[in-house]
């Protein structure tokens, strides 16, 4: 029997809200933190109602405040507790749970109404009731489902001082002490200012006898942690926030659907998008569905009249034979003198001076709707569990953090600086410093402004002299990928607009060798960004099938740079080029490969174009999977992930999807470990509540081992469910390539080619001042044996923690795992311990 003295402390109550606009991936970021604090050892809270519901607290309706009940201890018969809930209790015997030691498994408390949308419904026991225990399960299903369903609201009473010193009271007499807040620049000043009057209001509340001297000595610090919820993208200092993407990806889905019938008709489009103080929306939304103009606050057109600048770019477009117009605005665009540009000024002017058919669209609030995307699913999973840890590391003498992202690396930067640099946009804005305001962007928002400039005018105004003018040749690799033909687009349109010639080189290396090489015209890649696989072609032959009809090939099309697009192949063919410069003159060139391939498995880069396309389509299979596995209660559906060598797709994927299990090939499967996860999904079945079990998805990478098939793996789950679980097999195979790119593919392909270009032109025109005789091309000029060159024109672009940066291929060779055609590590490797916790494993039979 544990003695009373022996047990541990009372757990840290953490509590975790959402406020000011709603967003997708919200309810992600909820059950991140619920699911992390319980696991810390926690006992975790939901706020209903954001700031407001914070401040009305649990009161009944004579306005007498209450408690929040007790998590609900359902009589469990498990291997875990085997003498159930009560029984436990009355044995004083604790169970742990991952870090949480407690007398029973924390199940259910009264989220799943939550989940229902039941608001005020007195039957049902929330009426008067805002801040609530919640427990494990109370947060399952929470995933795919959009907005927040905690609830959301504007809140004048916490604005004021006897506000902010109600919502103290109640977070304290419901013994509260860590707040995980999500929302924006406005949510999170409120966090900051509560915690900033923190001491004033606990000293306020013992002097009217509302706590006790206890209670101020315990509670005499709140700990505070922000996470960005927001569709605008308007927060400094984190590079996208909480619901950006899919308010990215509900746009492009519109503008696509927009632009057939704009097609059609040979209309203009003008679309207005949500963002009022910034751009990025309409930005991004600009350069992946491939529209002609857009408007944003942060970059006013720099002429004093935006009619004509507008009307000029049109009009080019037009006399190319552009059969269709868009226009992407965004709600708080203005021009130099801040006034503001409406999408009626903008449809009179269309028609007016351009006699265009057009047709004003206000997407409004359907860009909030819908269910999150892969990317803000665990953006949002991943800055939960940042949350929790940062919460529970602060000290009184630590500032309040805001969890952000830079690139790909998880950041956590101060409160009141976020907000600060936040605020000072608007401001730059208000006095017309519009550079100011474009530099507290994330570096994506600018380079992608200078992206959509280059890819959407026609104009000679970036045109180099004829002597500097480059031939650029693009060649797909590997296998198609969503993105690879909006970054040749890009790179077509780059080489234009400086007088470059690009040569497309079509149906790769083997085509090159029988001279299917041409150059396009501005028009001809117009309505490439939409479109998925490889418009020139793909195959996975390397440049060593022939290297010296190849290195001929470079010669006779006079090559002065190379980009190549593609995933592992287009590594192994930097790597062969560089290795044969020696040999071959004409390989002297600068080289730039842009991974590209749904496996992600390029080592030293940790994004590839089309993985999250690739995401996106395993995520909506697994939601529909999933929706039947719960239907049936108890099934388990083991579903098989393409990826070859690499389990990246298999792992976020999980992530995403709410996998409770993922096999990869990096880990493997083995008897020993397949007989403790069956062991796991028994207890994991056996402590859902009866008649209320929920479906759950094991994924498995299609090489994670030759013996456990996807068939074995389920024959032997349904051998050894018994009357437990069922369970059902699912192989996704090519439908992962997706279909139409995402946005966030569309865009990144857009930025890096332009990068990659960028590279190309100033390697060759730094080798055209190093060669003696002054000449830089290899082919036509018979030159190539004087060009200098070293390992550090043959490199693969590469996304590293915070940085893009170039890499050259003997660098990444060293890294690379050759015969597993994958990287040796790679950032995601302890993300499967993550699914695994998220979905219980960890936390149940680790223990």
């Amino acid at each position: 029997m544990a003695s009373t003295s022996s047990r541990p402390p009372q757990p840290r109550r953490l509590a975790v809200m959402t406020s000011g606009g709603d967003s997708a991936g919200m309810n992600a970021a909820v059950r991140a933190v619920v699911k992390m604090a319980i696991f810390k050892g926690c006992e975790a809270y939901v706020i209903r109602e954001g700031w407001e519901g914070l401040v009305l607290g649990n009161n009944t309706p004579e306005n007498t405040p209450i408690s929040s009940p007790s998590i609900k201890a359902e009589k469990v018969l498990s291997p875990l507790n085997p003498l159930g809930a009560k029984e436990v209790e009355e044995n004083k015997e604790p169970i742990r749970f991952g870090e949480h030691v407690n007398a029973f498994v924390p199940t259910y408390g009264e989220g799943e109404l939550l989940r229902e949308g039941v608001g005020e419904a007195q039957e049902l026991g929330l009426r008067g009731r805002y801040i609530i225990r919640v427990g494990w399960d109370d947060v399952r299903g929470w995933m795919d489902q959009g907005g927040t369903l905690i609830g959301t609201a504007r809140s004048k009473t916490f604005r004021t001082l006897e506000g902010r010193e109600q919502a103290a009271y109640n977070l304290i007499i419901e013994g509260i002490d860590a707040l995980a807040v999500c929302g924006g620049d406005g949510s999170l000043t409120g966090a900051d200012k509560l915690r900033a009057e923190w001491p004033d209001h606990v000293a306020s509340l013992k002097a009217k006898g509302k706590i006790t001297e206890e209670q101020a000595t315990r509670f005499a610090h709140l700990k505070i942690v922000g996470l960005v919820g927001s569709i605008d993208n308007d927060m400094a200092t984190t590079d996208i926030t909480i619901g950006a993407s899919t308010a990215l990806q509900r746009i492009c889905e519109s503008v696509d659907s927009i632009s057939s019938t704009a097609a059609s008709h040979s209309r203009a489009f003008v679309v207005e998008v949500m963002g009022r103080h910034c751009g990025w929306l309409a930005v991004m939304a600009g350069i992946a569905t491939g529209a002609d103009y857009i408007f944003i606050p942060e970059s006013p057109p720099v002429g004093e009249s935006w009619e004509t600048e507008m009307t000029e770019v049109l009009q080019k477009h037009r006399d190319l034979g552009k059969r269709k117009s868009i226009v992407i605005v965004a709600e708080g665009a203005i021009d130099r003198n801040l006034n503001p540009i409406k999408p009626e000024a903008i449809k009179t002017v269309l028609s007016e001076k351009l006699g265009l058919d057009t047709r004003v669209t206000t997407l409004g609030h359907t860009q909030r709707g819908g269910k999150p995307d892969a990317n803000d699913r665990i953006l949002a999973t991943l800055q939960g569990v940042e949350a929790v840890e940062a919460v529970l590391e602060a000290t009184p003498e630590t500032p309040s953090y805001v969890i952000g992202i830079s690139e790909n690396k998880i950041t956590r930067i101060p409160l009141v600086y976020a907000v600060e640099q936040t605020q000072k946009v608007a401001e730059n804005i208000e006095r017309k410093d519009f550079d100011a305001a474009l530099s507290l962007r994330d570096p994506e928002f600018e380079e992608g402004l200078k992206a959509f400039k280059f890819i959407s005018q026609v104009n000679d105004d970036n045109k180099l002299p004829k002597e500097k003018q480059l031939r650029i040749g693009i060649i797909h690799i590997g296998a198609p990928a969503g993105g690879m033909n909006a970054a040749t687009r890009t790179a077509v349109r780059y080489c234009l607009a400086r007088g470059h010639s690009p040569l497309v080189i079509h149906n790769g290396f083997l085509g090159l060798l029988e001279d299917n090489v041409a150059e396009l015209n501005w028009l001809r890649v117009d309505n490439w960004t939409v479109r998925g696989g490889s418009e020139l072609g793909v195959n996975r032959t390397t440049p060593d099938i022939d290297l010296g009809a190849v290195a001929a090939k470079f010669q006779q099309f006079g090559l002065d740079g190379l980009l190549i697009v593609g995933g592992f192949e287009a590594f192994m063919s930097v790597k062969i080029l560089d290795d044969a410069r020696g040999q071959y003159p004409a390989f002297r060139i600068p080289i730039v490969g842009l991974p590209a391939t749904i496996s992600n498995n390029v080592p030293m880069t940790e994004f590839s174009l089309g993985s999250d396309t690739s995401l996106n389509a395993l995520v909506d299979a697994c939601d529909a999977v999933k929706q039947s596995a719960s239907a049936s209660r108890n099934r388990v559906f083991v579903v098989e992930t393409q990826g070859g060598k690499c389990g990246y797709i298999a792992v976020m994927g999980a992530l995403a999807a709410g996998a409770v299990l993922v096999y990869t090939p990096e880990v493997g499967i083995g008897l020993q470990q397949l007989g403790k996860d069956v062991g796991f999904l028994k207890k994991r079945f056996l402590l859902d509540v009866k008649g209320k079990s929920e479906g759950r998805l094991v994924i498995r990478n299609e090489k994670s081992s030759d013996v456990y098939t996807n068939d074995v793996i389920t024959k032997i789950l349904k051998e050894e469910g018994k009357n437990l679980f069922d369970s059902r097999s699912a192989s996704l195979g090519h439908t992962l390539q997706g279909g139409t790119p995402s946005p966030l593919d569309r865009v990144r392909a857009t930025r890096l080619a332009l990068r990659c270009c960028e590279f190309l032109e100033s390697k060759a025109f730094e080798q055209r001042a190093s060669s003696k005789n002054g000449t830089f091309r290899s082919g036509a000029a018979g030159s190539g044996e004087k060009l200098q060159y070293s390992n550090e024109t043959a490199v693969m672009i590469t996304i590293q923690g915070s940085t893009v940066m170039f890499t050259s291929a003997k660098d990444m060779a060293e890294h690379a795992d050759m015969k597993n055609r994958r990287g040796k590590t790679a950032w995601w490797h302890g993300h499967k311990d993550l699914v695994e916790l998220m979905g219980g494993r960890k936390g149940l039979a680790d223990n």
